[in-house]
């Protein structure tokens, strides 16, 4: 059973304007055989959010998944350009659209999930390396997503609860679409501009990385990495809807449909994630060389513990 959630129903599109809805997503999971509800829930409303995870854990008392892909596609974030050229005037509403809306959707998720020490809380975001594209705020986003994740799987894994980032690659969403002047039917048009596209893929290849992921007896093992839909069929040997398994990894990328100046700046912002992460990869060797591989008041239970087991055991007993 799915639940689609977001505030673009019919009769009441979201603030995005575009046609799909909640309920049109729905309809196609009913179609292909699955169990869907649709449910508007706004996520950057916290009390909505509250209500709609007390409403599945009433229901079904347990929740598998959480996929987190909200604002991927926020209009405000559309521009580009120097973060000193920025117009910062939405700062603060893509930030709440885009991030804090992620962090609201996972805390009461996560709950229902520790309670039965099992779980996957799924952090979609954009590309497999540090960088993405954009304005600051964009960047912002997209970076903080996977340190979410990051930072989840920490918290987490003592309850057996996985969070990972995964991000789709080059992804004809509907707005993709549109903006090549194709539909899906027609997608392959679309590379005749630009031939990357033909290395595309259909939201449904990212979905069953996530079904991958979700039905894998060993997800813990990768909680708290940043993976990608094309690294994962790779491993799970799933497909798009097609039988095509576009690997964006492995393409051989032409970088001649951008400009000159844009090319430049990857290749100077990829040089210096590189040299980031390997110092970063030292500073943290050397700080878990000084953690103890066990921690003190496992070894060595205090006396206040001692006492706190005590009367618990003779409360028990008691009752």
């Amino acid at each position: 059973m799915v639940y689609c959630t977001g505030r673009s129903v019919r009769g009441n599109l979201s603030p995005y304007g575009r046609p799909e809805t909640i309920d049109e997503t729905a309809d196609m999971i009913n179609a292909a055989g699955g169990l869907a509800i649709p449910l508007r829930v706004d996520h950057t409303v916290e009390s909505e959010v509250e209500a709609f995870f007390a409403r599945v854990d009433r229901e079904h008392g347990r929740l598998d998944v959480l996929v987190n892909s909200i604002a991927g596609e926020e209009p405000m974030m559309g521009q580009w350009g120097s973060f000193w050229k920025a117009d910062l005037h939405e700062a603060d509403a893509i930030f709440r659209q885009a991030l804090v809306s992620h962090i609201i959707t996972a805390k009461y998720a996560a709950p229902i999930m520790i309670r039965e020490r099992r779980g996957l809380i799924v952090e979609v975001t954009e590309n497999d390396i540090l960088g993405a594209g954009g304005n600051p705020m964009s960047q912002v986003v997209k970076l903080g997503l996977k340190g979410f994740a990051l930072n989840m799987a920490t918290e987490l894994r003592p309850h057996g609860v996985a969070a990972i980032a995964v991000t789709p690659g080059f992804l004809r969403s509907e707005s993709m679409l549109q903006h090549k002047g194709v539909t899906e039917a027609s997608w392959r048009d679309g590379g005749k501009k630009d031939k990357n596209f033909l290395e595309s893929e259909s939201p449904l290849f990212v979905g069953r990385a996530v079904a991958a992921l979700a039905q894998d007896p060993k997800v813990l093992d990768r909680s708290g990495q940043l993976l990608s839909s094309w690294q994962l069929s790779r491993e799970y040997k799933f497909t798009d809807y097609d039988g095509r398994r576009p690997d964006w990894g492995r393409l051989a990328i032409d970088f001649s449909v951008l400009p000159p100046q844009l090319v430049d700046m990857f290749r100077t912002g990829t040089q210096l994630q590189l040299k980031w992460l390997n110092t970063v990869a030292q500073h943290t060797r050397e700080f878990l060389a000084k953690i103890p591989k066990t921690s003190a008041f496992r070894r060595k239970p205090s006396a206040l513990t001692k006492k706190a087991a005590s009367r618990r055991g003779a409360a028990r007993r008691t009752t």
